[in-house]
């Protein structure tokens, strides 16, 4: 198992995102793709950077993604085998605690 596959993994979607977003800029501002100015024109090149990078990022980064989808299985079953434990040592606790509250009363009845 790889630590940190989930930074890796959005990190590098990032990434592929900002370069797309960059390469749709530049395309803009050179005219190639008509894009008017303002605000409506970057939302629209975020628009589109977003449509064309999540394909690219679901056929490029498909090892990351497993390894992140991995790490977050075993993380999750992990937690899971915890509380178990967790139920075992209170219940090993709790009966301790029960001995020595028995064992003053005993020795307060005497």
């Amino acid at each position: 198992m790889k630590s940190h596959a989930t930074l890796r993994y959005t990190s590098m979607r990032t990434s592929i995102f900002g370069a797309v977003f960059v390469v749709a800029l530049v395309l803009a501002h050179f005219r190639i793709l008509p894009v008017t100015a303002g605000a409506s024109g970057v939302f629209l090149l975020l628009l589109l950077a977003g449509i064309i990078s999540a394909p690219l990022s679901y056929v490029v980064l498909s090892r990351q993604r497993d390894a992140m989808s991995e790490q977050i299985t075993s993380g999750i079953e992990r937690r899971q085998s915890r509380p178990k434990s967790m139920k075992s040592r209170f219940a090993a606790q709790a009966a301790e605690e029960d001995a020595i509250d028995d064992a003053l009363r005993a020795d307060q009845s005497v």
